[in-house]
C-alpha cells in the first residue's frame, strides 16, 4: 500500500513569545504518532509557512522529522518565483522526507499550461514523490481535472491534496486510480473516503485525533455504519474550527487542552473569544 494513504496532520507551528517553540512541536508530533496517525504534513498551510523565515522553516522540519520517528513526513512548499521554488526543491532532495507538498503559485493566477509547467519542472527537480496541493481557495487558480490527470502520468506526481471542493472532480480521479486522492477539506472527508478516497491531510484531527484515525480504519474495513457515527460524532467540532481562517481555531482548541500558547503571526490574529468558549464546550463533551 502507498505510504499516501490514512490520516496524516497539518501540523501547527507553534510560537511561544514570538519564537517558535520547538519543545511544544515535537511533543503534538509524538502525541499525534501514539495516536496513530499515519504522517506528517510540515510547512504546509496551516503550520503558517509564510510567516517563518528560510531558517525557521528549515529547523521547524528539523524537529518533525526527529520527533516522527519513522513516520512519514512531507514539506510543504509554496510560493510564485519559479527559480526560488526549483531550489528550495532541489534542497529538499537532500532531506529524510517522504515527499513535497506543492501548491499552485499564488496571486498570479497562471493558465492551465503555466501549472502543468509548474508542477512538471519540481518534479523533474525532486528525488521525492510530489503531492499536489491544490486549494483554489489560496491561490486564486484550480487545476482543472484535465491538467490533473496529465501530470498524473509523472512518475514521482504520486498524491493530490485535495481542497478543490469539486465531488465530480475528486471521484474522477479516484476512478483514474494514479493519484492517491487525500481529502484536504475536513467538511469532504467522509465523502471522500466512502467514494475510495485514501485518506486525508485533516488540520480537524489535531484535536480528537484517535477518533479521526477510529473513522478512516472503519471506513476502510467497510464498516459504513461505524464510520458514519464517527463522523457525525465529530461533525459539530469540524464546523467550529472551520468557522475561522484556519489555523486560529486549531490553535485555540491545543491551548484550551494546554498543548500550545494561542500565539500566531500577524497578520493572523487568535480565534475570537466567542469561538474560544464554543472549542471548549465541543471539547469537553
Amino acid at each position: 500500500m502507498s505510504i499516501f494513504s490514512g490520516i496524516w496532520i497539518p501540523l501547527v507551528t507553534p510560537f511561544t513569545a514570538g519564537a517558535v517553540d520547538h519543545r511544544a512541536l515535537a511533543a503534538l508530533v509524538e502525541r499525534y504518532r501514539d495516536a496513530g496517525v499515519a504522517g506528517f504534513a510540515a510547512l504546509g498551510t496551516t503550520g503558517e509557512p509564510a510567516a517563518l523565515s528560510g531558517e525557521e522553516q528549515d529547523a521547524v522540519l528539523a524537529t518533525v522529522l526527529r520527533a516522527a520517528e519513522g513516520l512519514p513526513v512531507v514539506a510543504g512548499v509554496a510560493g510564485n518565483r519559479a527559480s526560488a521554488l526549483r531550489e528550495r526543491v532541489l534542497r529538499l532532495n537532500d532531506e529524510p522526507i517522504a515527499g513535497v507538498l506543492v501548491s499552485a503559485p499564488y496571486y498570479i493566477r497562471p493558465s492551465q499550461a503555466g501549472l502543468l509547467e509548474h508542477f512538471s519542472t519540481l518534479a523533474d527537480a525532486s528525488a521525492k514523490p510530489i503531492v499536489i496541493y491544490d486549494i483554489p481557495y489560496r491561490t486564486g487558480v484550480r487545476i482543472e481535472l484535465d491538467t490533473l490527470l496529465t501530470l498524473a502520468g509523472h512518475p514521482r506526481i504520486q498524491a493530490i491534496k485535495d481542497c478543490a471542493g469539486s465531488p465530480e472532480t475528486t471521484l474522477a480521479l479516484i476512478l483514474d486510480g494514479r493519484l492517491r486522492v487525500l481529502a484536504g477539506n475536513d467538511d469532504a472527508m467522509f465523502a471522500s473516503l466512502c467514494m475510495g478516497g485514501a485518506g486525508a491531510i485533516a488540520a480537524g484531527a489535531h484535536v480528537r485525533t484517535e477518533r479521526f484515525v477510529a473513522m478512516y480504519q472503519a471506513l476502510a474495513r467497510g464498516d459504513l455504519a461505524e464510520g458514519r457515527a464517527i463522523y457525525h460524532e465529530l461533525t459539530p467540532l469540524l464546523r467550529a474550527l472551520a468557522s475561522e481562517p484556519n489555523p486560529a481555531p486549531v490553535k485555540a482548541a491545543l491551548a484550551a487542552q494546554g498543548w500550545v500558547e494561542n500565539e500566531l503571526r500577524s497578520p493572523m490574529t487568535p480565534a475570537s473569544e466567542a469561538l474560544t468558549r464554543v472549542l471548549a464546550d465541543r471539547l469537553a463533551a
